[in-house]
């Protein structure tokens, strides 16, 4: 046990590390201020110690570390940083701070502080609150989610100390929010271990078994680098340059990202390595220059790819980032993505935003005093974030949905009529781009001309397009906008303006209601309003009041005997994916077993239940559980509860779609879930598989299912194109690694390419 005296010490030694990474910037030296706030936090939080056992000021310590030394902040980010719980947990209030540190770091302290309540209503979430509070105020100043990086960061590498299910609920809210927003301000080291960090607390053993095959192939990898560099180096000599060149390995997170998105195994994956070139510039306005030229000479030595060269050097990124990507086949047979870029691309694309003001600005007096001044893109996406703030999404899900679309775009340059570039996510249609440049041309375009051809509102564009938008004071509006539009800036104005036409629908639905309640002698109530919602499986009240005024819903008996209970508990999901036990029952048994099943009703939350400790789903209790069609685990998948809006647990994949959503807008409702499975149920895995058609393949593959391994095959489905095929099997397993077995099994087959289990 570490005793007060040796805690006092590392406090001390803490601070002390933080000033002098401080005074080593090229920040001006505001020691005096710096340490006031931190004898001012260490005061405030004296006596308040984390779960880890450490005392309370060592967190606020370390985040001031980060923002100083790993994205370059000064005096006022690192006070702010050293500050930002205190009003949260102690007496002191926002005006405290104002009067001893001044408006600046109060405004700072004060964006940083969580609030409760909320705009969002009854249902919302904390986390899309606070996290409205702090686009809010980040729009004035950057460095409010400079900071709050930071300090994500930090608790994401202190993360151990939690419960299961609060690690669940900030590494699904870091995945979900924070990752993206790190890389939308170019803070690409950072959202890199943002990413990887959550990973490893949502899927440990997966995390560990990439982590293990990245080791085993590393001899490998660092071969194949010194084979690919030396050519390489040798003509960047002879170039008389000053230059390093080092291997970026692709991150545990990305590559099982890529896994799962391609539906490929670790080996299949060809771009774990890459090479990167970083130069300093012959002359003071050759950096560009020097970057193609180092491209030139490099394509003399290897083969490029003709469609894998990015030019983020003349066109940057939104998020400042510059270089020169280009793909090069190495004499291994294998192609190598080399990214080429100058000291300044370098830092930027490491410590982004910081490290971009520093180099425009280029004085020590000045960096970073001054926010806001223009910074082009990363300005305009402000604006459109503060557009969003400004018409508030009702469901606090949407409003999250919304800000991402903005965080995770990569990004394409389209041209106005008159030659201005404009930059837009990938995927943007001609209606994206109406919005884009204002609200009347959008709602009122009906159609476009790309590079002078008639084009209609749901053509995507491409990078290099010139675009006229055509509008007509007669055009509306219409629900069907919102399905090819791809920008949050577009989807938000569309919503806004249908919501304000739907309103007096609703007002009518409402009335309606009202009038057929008080008919069968009923009042106006919430829960009558989730049950009707529940039995026309509408998710919401606003969408259900808006059919009723639509004439599309009509309230009859059905509805009555909902209100009344006399309609009877729906059957569990899980019935589907558990269709008989193990030992091949009677139909009669089986039937009786289903119906044992999924005839209890579901577990409903209470007080006191407690959601720190873990739930064990088992053949006894797994009809008590919501399966929702989302995804559909099996044991062997990480899972996680959820306790919906009835108290009904919900239980999802920790890779679910849905399940990163829940985690980022309603993690106080994120249960710890385990499997405690006994292999006597069966459920349904679909695997894929891929390769060369011939005679007899299929027969092949049944006998490697039904004779080798003993198991059910429930559906086949195979098309052959060209001599390939391509199928998937769906088979009754009792446990993901059934699955396993199966592919490994099946790889044994002959001319079968590609066999990889669909999630």
């Amino acid at each position: 046990m570490v005793n007060e005296i040796d805690w006092e010490k590392k406090v001390d030694e803490a601070f002390e590390h933080l000033l002098n990474t401080y005074l080593n910037s090229r920040h001006r030296k505001k020691v005096d201020i710096i340490t006031k706030a931190f004898n001012f936090a260490r005061q405030a939080h004296k006596g308040v110690r984390r779960l880890s056992g450490e005392p309370y000021i060592m967190h606020p310590i370390s985040v001031a570390q980060i923002a100083a030394e790993e994205i370059g902040l000064g005096s006022t980010s690192i006070c702010s940083a050293l500050l930002h719980d205190v009003v949260e947990d102690t007496d002191y209030t926002t005006e405290d701070i104002e009067n001893i540190f001044g408006p600046k770091i109060a405004q700072i302290v004060e964006g940083l502080t969580k609030i409760s309540g909320g705009i969002f209503g009854e249902q919302a979430s904390a986390q899309a609150e606070n996290f409205k509070k702090l686009l809010l105020t980040m729009s004035d100043d950057i460095r409010v989610i400079l900071i709050k990086i930071c300090d994500r960061l930090h608790n994401m590498r202190t993360l151990q100390s939690q419960p299961a299910n609060k690690q669940y609920k900030i590494a699904g809210e870091t995945l979900y929010i924070y990752a993206p927003l790190a890389n939308r301000l170019g803070l690409n080291k950072i959202k890199t271990e943002l990413e990887d960090l959550s990973f490893q607390y949502e899927h440990p053993d997966t995390y560990r078994a990439i982590q293990k095959k990245l080791e085993l192939t590393e001899k490998k990898r660092d071969k194949l680098f010194t084979d690919f560099t030396a050519p390489i180096r040798e003509q960047l000599d002879k170039m008389g340059l000053q230059y390093e060149i080092k291997a970026r390995i692709k991150s545990p997170f990305s590559i099982w990202n890529k896994m799962q998105n391609k539906h490929v195994t670790f080996d299949e994956i060809y771009d774990i390595l890459a090479v990167r070139i970083i130069f300093t510039p012959t002359a003071m306005d050759a950096e560009a220059n020097d970057c193609f030229n180092i491209y030139l000479a490099l394509s003399k030595i290897y083969k490029s790819h003709p469609d894998r060269l990015r030019d983020w050097v003349s066109h940057p990124k939104a998020n400042g980032y510059q270089a020169l990507h280009v793909t090069l086949m190495s004499k291994q047979g294998q192609w190598i993505e080399v990214q080429i870029r100058s000291n300044r691309m370098d830092e930027i694309a490491e410590h982004g935003f910081a490290a971009h003001w520093k180099y425009k600005d280029g004085t020590e007096q000045k960096m970073l005093q001054e926010i806001t001044e223009d910074e082009g893109e990363l300005n305009d996406w402000l604006r459109t974030i503060k557009e969003i703030l400004d018409d508030p999404q009702p469901d606090a899900m949407d409003f999250l949905d919304a800000i991402k679309l903005n965080l995770f775009a990569s990004e394409i340059f389209v041209f106005t009529p008159k030659g201005e570039i404009k930059t837009m996510p990938a995927g943007c249609t001609a209606l994206d781009f109406a919005f884009q440049i204002h609200t009347f041309l959008g709602s009122h375009c009906i159609g476009a001309k790309v590079n002078h051809k008639l084009v209609p509102l749901s053509h995507k564009l491409q990078s290099g397009d010139q675009v006229e938008i055509l509008t007509s004071n007669s055009q509306h509006v219409q629900p069907s906008w919102i399905n090819f539009v791809s920008t949050a800036k577009a989807k938000g104005k569309i919503q806004a303006i249908l919501r304000r036409d739907n309103r007096e629908i609703q007002k009518k639905g409402e009335e309606i209601l009202e009038k057929w309640l008080k008919h069968n002698q009923l009042e106006m109530k919430t829960s009558y309003l989730d049950k009707l919602c529940d039995l026309h499986e509408i998710r919401k009240h606003d969408a259900f009041l808006q059919a009723l005024g639509e004439k599309n819903i009509i309230l009859g008996d059905r509805d009555l005997d909902e209100l009344h209970g006399k309609n009877k508990q729906k059957k569990s999901s899980w019935r589907k994916y558990v269709p008989f036990l193990k030992g091949n029952p009677s139909p009669q048994s089986t039937k009786q077993q289903q119906e044992e099943l999924t005839d209890e009703p579901y577990i409903i939350v209470g007080k006191d239940f407690n959601k720190k400790k873990p739930i064990f789903v088992s053949e006894e209790n797994i009809s008590k559980y919501v399966n929702p069609l989302c995804c559909h685990p099996i044991p062997g998948d990480d899972i996680l509860g959820y306790i919906d809006n009835k108290g009904h647990i919900e239980i999802h994949k920790r890779a679910c779609p849905v399940a990163n959503k829940l985690k980022a807008s309603f993690g106080n409702r994120i249960l710890d879930a385990k499997w405690d499975m006994h292999r006597k149920m069966f459920f349904d895995a679909t695997i894929r598989i891929r390769g060369i058609d011939r005679k007899g393949l299929l027969r092949d593959v049944a006998d490697v299912l039904a004779d080798q391994l003993d198991i059910n095959i429930h559906k086949i489905t195979i098309t052959s194109n060209n001599g390939v095929f391509d199928g998937s099997i769906e088979v009754r397993v009792h446990d993901r690694n059934d699955t396993k077995v199966i592919i490994e099994t099946l790889q044994l087959v002959n001319d079968l390419q590609e066999i990889s289990q669909i999630m």
